[in-house]
């Protein structure tokens, strides 16, 4: 069950036509096409080993692929003129540990050609300024992931790719970020926001589920558990993967 949820009738943020990537022997996504409408939060769900960094890795143009082709603003994924564009998110820390938050910040702004007043603009929205003067390499791992997010934002990117960016976050600073990531949206701004956590499925506009490198379903969160008949994303999923094994 795929429905693609038309947009406003621009040309789509991204554009995966029969994407396919092997890992050694294994297809780690098969056949693979989708598209997602500017501006919104889509959200990847999916259980571990399912494809998911491997879908955003190919999106932001680092993932060696089989066969397809990705498409992003317009462009092929990973191009020159995509690199202040696109922000990208890894689940592992991409800021340096022996500088201070605010100097990794205004190291990638310089980078990025970003303008100086972007650096105190991400603090505030990441809620690090109390950590700005603090090592890198001295955060917790929640405050490290806020510190990628941060150097991810500057510049203003039309297309943020986020691989599982609440992962160690308490529950207060989840929802001040989900609520930055509508605001975002509300700009223009297209998220691709990867996640295990199902309960986070009923923040996104747009849900992609992905199991075992094929996906299940393209839809909205409201959407997805009128088709199965559900009440909440995760009986949704399992409803669909059921219904996959019966086929």
């Amino acid at each position: 069950m795929v429905n693609y949820l038309p947009g406003d009738g621009a040309t789509p943020a991204v554009r995966i036509d029969g994407l396919r990537v092997r890992r050694g022997k294994n297809l780690v996504l098969d056949d693979l096409s989708l598209e997602l409408p500017r501006g919104g939060v889509t959200g990847l769900l999916g259980p571990s080993g399912s494809g998911k960094t491997t879908l955003m890795r190919a999106i932001v143009g680092v993932q060696t692929v089989a066969a397809g082709t990705v498409t992003v603003l317009d462009e092929p994924a990973g191009c020159r003129g995509l690199r202040h564009r696109v922000g990208y998110v890894t689940q592992a820390s991409s800021v340096y540990d022996d500088l201070t938050v605010r100097q990794n910040l205004r190291y990638f702004a310089r980078i990025l050609g970003a303008p100086p007043a972007d650096v105190e603009r991400v603090l505030v929205e990441t809620d690090l300024v109390a950590q700005a003067d603090s090592l890198a390499g001295s955060l917790s791992g929640g405050q490290s992931s806020r510190a990628s997010l941060a150097a991810a934002l500057l510049g203003s990117p039309e297309l943020l790719v986020l691989d599982e960016p609440t992962v160690g976050l308490d529950p207060v600073l989840r929802v001040e970020l989900w609520e930055l990531f509508r605001r975002l949206a509300a700009s223009g701004v297209t998220l691709l926001v990867s996640s295990h956590v199902m309960d986070e499925a009923t923040r996104c506009g747009r849900l992609l589920l992905l199991r075992e490198g094929r996906l299940l379903a393209d839809d909205s969160p409201d959407g997805l558990m009128r088709a199965t008949g559900t009440t909440d994303a995760e009986d949704a999923f399992l409803a669909l993967i059921r219904a996959g094994a019966a086929s």
